[in-house]
């Protein structure tokens, strides 16, 4: 997806505007207390149980597709050790993009999942869909979520079972486990009706009990610059679980679109978000997080304690390199960005043109005018693009002085590109061919020229922290995703089987012949998937 195409930019700045300013109104989550509350079971197969993990899906069809292929199969060959499908999936936030709505949903979630797995497997129990919901989730207001995840009845995704009624969910795992989904409705709190179901889930809980807890957002990440956003989930393990006595080992998380695990000797905070979306890097992340953080005031209740980065994917050093390709990618994955920003720079070079070239007539004073506008226009693009107003976190003196920079260097080449102009014949053309040559020959290559400045802008500014989420999604990279596999042993061991898909599937194949659970595509060359193991 061109996730710099000005017509998506523009469609989805207004819904996400849309539903910051009006998202108390559009909360659904009080009205989900007429639903059924109801406590969910999964006893798993011998004492045991495998649950999948998957979040940020339905960007691209190749990427979404091959991870629900490799999650649909009857298992994996992971180095030689053969990991069955889950009996649980759990959908982690984002089941679309860039904002939901029913056929969106229909295209680029259901229908990749239902084509991987058309069908109920022949053998074993069917494999159950539990799904939470990210920001991107809630930008019709949860409409569309709740139609396809909260189903009164049929409730199904090709060959998983949806059984959830609201969009949070606890379920009984085997040997002592639990797994909480809370929904944080973009962070800002949790929700009465919530609170109340939770708490009734936590009077089975007791102290040998251990609760998995998937929440939207890796939030303790976000807390680094906004040390708020932690606050939802550290309340919920104080005020719902810590009474109960029981502990929650292990908090997961999507949004970030990489995989990412911090850990110490009581927890495990871990990122996945490689489910199908644009590759976010793992170079930037801290190497050592306090949670909760010490800048807010929910360290007085809780223990602030220290995490340390034990694992990405990428890896850094594959993350930094892939920054690089920017240069390459921005144009070609953008087309519409390039070709707007060679219009703002056309129509800032004619007004340059004519105060040079007109210079002691009356055309100067009238160009003069739109030049100082499209100056600080252009000026103060760059700054607010640096920090949207609408971007969380603070505005450090970086953004300013980054800001600055790149417009101001927007404003040198379109002095050189004036400079340029003015030695080619079309500046003597009759009016109005001067201004149609403009369009047809300047902007095509000063919108390629100046999307290559707003590259290196952004290598730049990404290496610095700033804008480094427009660093990745102006490449929509489509490899290096990832999903988690969980395994609950019968002695209550948990361990993580964290598969990375190196290379996305471009070719498929369907297979017609195949029983009604394997009649999905298959891919002409097999994905490049990879395995690590986190015990927790």
């Amino acid at each position: 997806m061109p996730w710099l195409a000005p017509l998506l930019l523009l469609s989805t700045g207004l819904r996400t505007l849309l539903a910051i300013l009006f998202g108390a109104y559009l909360d659904k989550r009080e009205l989900q207390n007429a639903l059924p509350g109801r406590i969910y079971h999964q006893p798993g197969v011998g004492g045991e149980l495998w649950m999948d993990y998957v979040a940020d899906l339905g960007d691209g069809f190749d990427a979404t597709y091959s991870v629900a292929y490799l999650l649909a199969q009857p298992d994996l060959d992971l180095g030689g050790e053969r990991l069955p499908r889950g009996q649980v999936l759990v959908m982690g936030g984002d089941q679309v993009y860039p904002t939901a709505s029913a056929s969106a949903y229909e295209d680029r979630c259901k229908g990749p999942y239902q084509a991987a797995l058309p069908g109920a497997p022949a053998t074993g129990p069917r494999p159950t869909l539990f799904a939470i919901a990210g920001n991107h989730d809630w930008y019709d207001g949860l409409t569309a979520f709740l139609r396809l995840f909260a189903r009164r009845k049929d409730g199904e995704i090709g060959g998983w079972r949806t059984e959830q009624n609201r969009s949070y969910f606890a379920t009984e795992l085997p040997a002592g486990w639990w797994l909480f989904g809370i929904d944080e409705q973009f962070g800002a709190y949790l929700d009465d009706p919530q609170l109340i179901y939770f708490e009734e889930a936590a009077r089975h809980l007791g102290p040998d009990d251990r609760v998995v807890l998937v929440v939207p957002a890796p939030t303790w990440v976000k807390a680094v610059d906004n040390p708020d956003a932690y606050d939802a989930v550290d309340y919920f393990i104080r005020t719902v679980i810590d009474p109960t006595g029981a502990r929650v080992p292990l908090i997961i998380a999507g949004d970030l679109h990489h995989y990412a695990r911090y850990a110490n000797g009581e927890r495990q905070l871990v990122t996945c978000g490689g489910g199908g979306a644009y590759l976010y890097p793992t170079h930037k992340l801290p190497e050592q997080i306090q949670v909760p953080p010490p800048d807010t005031l929910a360290r007085r209740a809780s223990r602030s304690l220290p995490y340390d980065l034990a694992g990405t994917y990428p890896k850094r050093e594959r993350s930094r390199r892939f920054g690089w390709g920017i240069f390459a990618r921005l144009p070609l994955r953008n087309p519409g960005f390039a070709v707007l920003i060679g219009l703002l720079h056309t129509l800032l070079m004619l007004p340059m043109v004519g105060v040079v070239h007109r210079n002691g007539e009356s055309e100067t004073r009238i160009f003069s005018i739109p030049l100082a506008i499209m100056v600080l226009v252009t000026i103060v693009g760059a700054v607010l693009f640096a920090r949207p107003p609408s971007a969380s976190g603070k505005r450090h003196a970086r953004h300013w002085l980054l800001g600055l920079a790149h417009g101001f260097g927007h404003v040198g080449l379109a002095v050189l590109g004036t400079w340029v102009w003015l030695q080619l014949p079309f500046v003597d053309w009759p009016w109005p061919l001067p201004v149609v040559a403009a369009a047809v020959v300047y902007g095509p290559i000063v919108g390629y020229v100046a999307s290559l400045l707003v590259a290196a802008y952004l290598l730049v500014a990404g290496s610095l922290g700033v804008n480094v989420n427009e660093l990745f999604a102006g490449q929509g990279i489509e490899d290096a995703k990832s999903f988690l596999r969980i395994h609950i042993a019968a002695d209550g061991s948990l361990t993580i089987y964290p598969v990375a898909i190196d290379r996305v599937c471009h070719g498929w194949a369907a297979n017609p012949a195949a029983p009604p659970a394997r009649r999905g595509s298959s891919p002409i060359n097999p994905c490049g998937y990879t395995w690590r193991k986190n015990p927790s």
